[in-house]
């Protein structure tokens, strides 16, 4: 006859287990690591309404998710690319020729960008050159032909 304590082991050690797995999915992955991953799927406009939610209903959520966005993730990065867009873009279609020619195609448009983003560097370079050489020529100018001191003080008088 097996004792009370052994019958009660026995029959929590499951329940136990259940209730620590309950943290966890099926992918071993905490809950706060799957909600993670669903508010990125779904895009910056989900992180930033569980910000506003987070406010309204307990401020010190709100709080700890603007922290998390504005630290942990590239929130304000210009280029992010999606993993989603990374699996369509480099997946093999099984086709080798056109596997091939969407290599040749993604190449020469990543090459068109490049020089696309060297054309807009090279003309801001310009306009800030064009600026600058615009106020070294202003500059030049008033210190060549310098107002009388006798001047400035008639037109403060009113004189």
């Amino acid at each position: 006859m097996t004792s009370y304590a052994n019958s009660t082991q026995a029959v929590s050690e499951p329940a136990w287990n259940k209730r620590s797995n309950a943290w966890y999915d099926h992918k071993g992955k905490h809950w706060p690591a799957r909600a993670e991953a669903w508010l990125d799927r779904k895009g910056k406009g989900a992180w930033v309404v569980a910000t506003v939610l987070g406010f309204i209903f307990f401020w010190p959520v709100g709080l700890a998710l603007l922290i998390y966005m504005i630290w942990s993730k590239d929130m304000f990065a210009k280029k992010r690319i999606s993993s989603r867009a990374m699996r369509t873009t480099f997946h093999s279609s099984g086709n080798t020729a056109f596997d091939a020619y969407k290599a040749d195609t993604l190449r020469r448009l990543q090459e068109e960008q490049d020089s696309f983003e060297n054309f807009l560097e090279r003309l801001r370079e310009a306009k800030d050159k064009n600026e600058f050489d615009q106020f070294m020529d202003e500059r030049a100018r008033k210190a060549k032909d310098p107002e009388p001191a006798d001047a400035e003080v008639d037109q403060t008088s009113g004189q």
